[in-house]
């Protein structure tokens, strides 16, 4: 397994393209080294999709710019009070940051100084797995011992977990996001322990850091147990300010093979946090959620309600026509993970329902206020009203009256 998976790192299709050989070929000059580090490693030898590229040097921002200029790439200045500058490929951005080591230690706050030590800069990195290097060439540095780990699928900080998570409290939610994404078997009891004993540190976080890492933490695999963990833990709590339906978040990613939608946040959120309108409210604002974000979780909140206040499933157009396709959609599988969760669910009718939710054309309704004008009725509040009563015979006729009968209706109302 180890052969194999260092073999196809070597083979990686990223690492050989022309774009980063020009990255290498401009960096590495007047003994300057440079390596590619962390996710796209890491993500090659467990067979996962690579969809960005980190690279750690060597060599001093100044010197990368200056470099990357010279060999007629494109230099970006992205973070380069932290040793970072982007440099533009091939039409593919590529992440260099010189490496660094810290001087003095105090949280976030740390002084730092860039430096020409590997192992020194893959002390400052979060986990083992994180910390491994590939040159141009494709053989693979690994200063901490972090392969094993890796492969293992182990997630494990580096040096002492609580250290780590003093230097960052968003550690605690990175330790469950990339077990979630990453890990397998047991989460390791070291880092657990830390992540439970620096917990109240989630306080201190800005709420825009917690929702990018809580959003990115759903969509990965195994986030139902690594949610349940934070749960037991008293860390969703603290980070979402309230409870969690974890069962019922188990039962929607049990939908996965027939519902991709059970990836989305914005949903998840809605099945974990869905007690009452208000609790999708205070996630909305505590995450800093975006207003097409919150207007799908406020979608499928509604749709949710309508069916639990039903005795049988509606009319699928219906649904649709008053909650959108995507909201009718989002509706059901939140209504169906909660009644799988107690053991309540009819599978075959809920599948059938999802399945007509998907087919069926959205309807339009075909008249409009000038429609009625335009037969001799006044504007104002009761052209309103009418044209209200209209569309509820049209609703009730389960969208069959076309606009010329709604328009016979409408003078026979006059």
């Amino acid at each position: 397994m180890t052969a194999d998976a260092i073999h196809r790192l070597s083979q990686a299709d990223w690492l050989r393209t022309d774009g980063i050989q020009a990255v290498f070929s401009a960096i590495e000059q007047q003994g300057d080294e440079a390596r590619v580090v962390g996710g796209a490693v890491r993500n090659t030898l467990l067979d996962h999709p690579v969809p960005d590229v980190d690279i750690a040097t060597t060599a001093t921002p100044e010197t990368v710019t200056a470099r990357a200029l010279a060999a007629g790439l494109k230099p970006i200045g992205t973070g380069i009070d932290h040793g970072t500058v982007t440099v533009i490929a091939g039409g593919f951005p590529y992440e260099v940051t010189t490496l660094r080591e810290d001087v003095e230690t105090f949280g976030r706050q740390a002084k730092v100084v860039f430096g020409r030590n590997w192992t020194r800069d893959a002390e400052r990195r979060d986990f083992t797995l994180n910390a491994l290097y590939v040159d141009r060439h494709g053989s693979l540095h690994d200063p901490l011992g972090g392969l094993e780990d890796c492969l293992a699928r182990r997630i494990r900080f580096i040096g002492d977990p609580d250290k780590r998570l003093q230097e960052d409290y968003l550690r605690i939610l990175r330790f469950f996001r990339i077990y979630a994404a990453y890990g397998a078997g047991d989460m390791d009891a070291e880092g657990l322990g830390a992540c439970l004993r620096q917990r109240d540190g989630l306080r201190h976080l800005s709420a825009e850091r917690i929702g990018h890492e809580m959003r990115r933490l759903l969509k990965a695999p195994l986030a139902g147990p690594a949610l349940r963990m934070m749960n037991d833990c008293g860390l969703w709590e603290i980070a979402t300010g309230g409870l969690a339906r974890v069962e019922d978040y188990d039962a929607l990613r049990r939908l996965q093979p027939i519902a991709d939608e059970v990836l989305d946040p914005e949903l998840g959120l809605v099945v974990l946090a869905g007690f009452v309108r208000e609790d999708l409210e205070r996630i909305c604002d505590r995450f800093r959620l975006s207003n097409a974000e919150r207007g799908r979780m406020r979608t499928a909140w509604a749709g949710l309600k309508r069916l639990r206040g039903m005795g049988q499933l509606p009319d699928a157009a219906d649904m649709i026509y008053e909650f959108g396709r995507q909201g009718a959609i989002d509706g059901l599988l939140a209504h169906w993970a909660g009644l799988s969760a107690q053991g309540t669910a009819e599978d075959k009718d809920f599948g059938e329902f999802l399945a007509q939710l998907r087919q069926v054309s959205q309807p339009e309704f075909p008249l409009k206020g000038a429609d009625l004008i335009a037969i001799g009725h006044t504007p104002g509040p009761t052209l309103g009203d009418l044209l209200k009563t209209l569309e509820t015979t049209w609703r009730d006729s389960r969208f069959l009256l076309d606009r010329e009968a709604l328009l016979a209706q409408a003078n026979k109302d006059a």
